[in-house]
């Protein structure tokens, strides 16, 4: 990994401009959020040097009302936007990932978004023309945003079952679900082909589930899943904090597991950028990062959690109860159904550092899990391996978060593209230096 090839990413942009599709647009912006004044003064503007100006000030970042997004609001709320110049960033809340996607074909220009935040891989099928009807889109990745903060929820109807972290003992009952029910068992995430279906797959087949075969898998907005949960037409979800304590909260159902329990400090979102408004503007984007990583050190301090919550809970942007979320940002989880409870700072959302390093820095080892997690269910063709790191080499822009981490003088950066060999709760591994390896070790896939 520590080899990843850089291409020239102007000619990747190129294929841009040969594209000629309309795209409909889809604003999900509620509004904009309220001034920097309306909850705290901002931070000193520092005294730029002219190499460090923005080409611009101005940039219009789309968020979803999830926790990943903390600190995107957070660089806009406490001015660490301003801090480097940026005093024209917009937040803007989207209606859902379909939406985001929509706006980011389209672009600020025509009213949509110049990127934000993202599931991972959507940068890459992005531009790969994969979500957007062919139309390729470049678009590059400059920083993870969180580690962490999603989990699997299941529906009370289940209690007793043996839905738990390991489900190996309740294959069966799964299995046999429309004998039973005269359905299959299902199970919902919020976007096909990303981190939140990844993961319901993932805990599903370590257990000896198929999730293409032996449960039926959909796509559902997360207030039809909860209601469906309510009712008993849904079984599970996989979705990110706030929704899985309010499941619990309502006693719609319980947590069969964390993500963090599954992959302790796993990536989970990312910022990602239009590949032509970075070209243009590279000292804007140096700016956002360092404005995006003291904002995440920020959300990092616990001393500074309770004004987070309070300022994520406004209706300007998650509008939600502040103690939806307050649990989550201690690292507490009532799991329900029998299982203990967790109490554990580190099993929550993480932004800056945690265990196994810094968290903000894009880690090209993991773009490379997710692609090759991608071609395990057959959403990306076999051959993707072998032009992964020319691929990721197009989309990943680590050298610019380096570079912006260095200007800024911020400590303890990684000195590597590669994290090294990731371990899954089911003690399966991934050496991104042979993801070969990792597939074949896995016994249920597509590929």
């Amino acid at each position: 990994m520590s080899n990843f090839s850089r291409l020239s990413r102007r000619k990747f942009l190129a294929t841009a401009a040969a594209s000629g599709v309309s795209a409909v647009f889809l604003n999900g912006c509620f509004g904009n959020p309220p001034s920097v004044r309306e909850l705290t003064p901002k931070v000193q503007a520092l005294d730029l040097s002219p190499e460090q100006i923005p080409e611009t000030p101005k940039i219009k970042l789309g968020y979803l009302p999830i926790l990943e997004a903390a600190p995107l609001v957070i660089a806009k709320q406490k001015g660490f936007f301003d801090r480097y110049g940026m005093t024209e960033v917009e937040v803007s809340k989207q209606a859902n990932w379909a939406s985001a996607r929509d706006n980011v074909v389209i672009g600020s220009q025509a009213g949509g978004i110049d990127g934000g935040q993202w599931q991972m891989p959507m940068p890459y099928l992005i531009s790969e023309g994969l979500l957007t009807n062919g139309r390729k889109i470049p678009m590059y990745v400059l920083a993870t945003l969180n580690t962490q903060g999603n989990g699997i929820a299941v529906s009370n109807i289940h209690k007793g079952k043996g839905l738990g972290l390991d489900i190996s003992q309740a294959a069966d009952y799964i299995k046999s679900f429309p004998k039973d029910q005269g359905r299959k068992f299902k199970a919902a995430f919020t976007f096909p082909k990303v981190n939140q279906d990844f993961w319901v797959r993932y805990w599903l087949a370590a257990g000896g589930v198929d999730p293409d075969r032996d449960v039926d898998l959909i796509a559902v907005p997360p207030a039809e899943t909860v209601q469906g949960m309510r009712t008993g037409s849904m079984d599970a979800f996989s979705t990110g904090d706030p929704w899985p304590y309010r499941i619990v909260a309502e006693d719609i159902g319980y947590m069969a597991a964390l993500t963090s329990q599954m992959w302790k400090f796993h990536p989970e979102e990312y910022l990602a950028i239009r590949g032509d408004w970075v070209e243009k503007n590279p000292k804007a984007t140096k700016a956002l990062l360092k404005a995006l990583m003291e904002a995440q050190q920020w959300c990092d301090q616990p001393e500074n959690r309770p004004e987070l919550i309070k300022i994520l809970g406004r209706r300007s942007y998650f509008n939600i109860r502040t103690e939806l979320i307050e649990s989550p940002y201690k690292g507490y989880y009532k799991m329900g159904d029998g299982k203990p409870d967790i109490k554990d700072f580190n099993m929550g959302p993480l932004y800056w550092q945690d265990d196994r390093g810094n968290v903000s820095y894009p880690y090209q080892s993991h773009d490379l899990w997710f692609l090759t997690e991608s071609v395990r269910w057959g959403f990306l063709p076999e051959d993707t391996l072998a032009n992964a790191k020319e691929m990721i080499g197009k989309v990943n822009r680590e050298d610019l978060w380096l570079e912006a981490a260095k200007e800024a003088k911020f400590s303890n950066l990684p000195t590597s593209p590669s994290r090294g060999v990731e371990k899954f709760f089911d003690g399966i591994e991934f050496d991104p230096e042979n993801p070969a390896a990792y597939l074949n070790s896995l016994t249920i896939k597509k590929v």
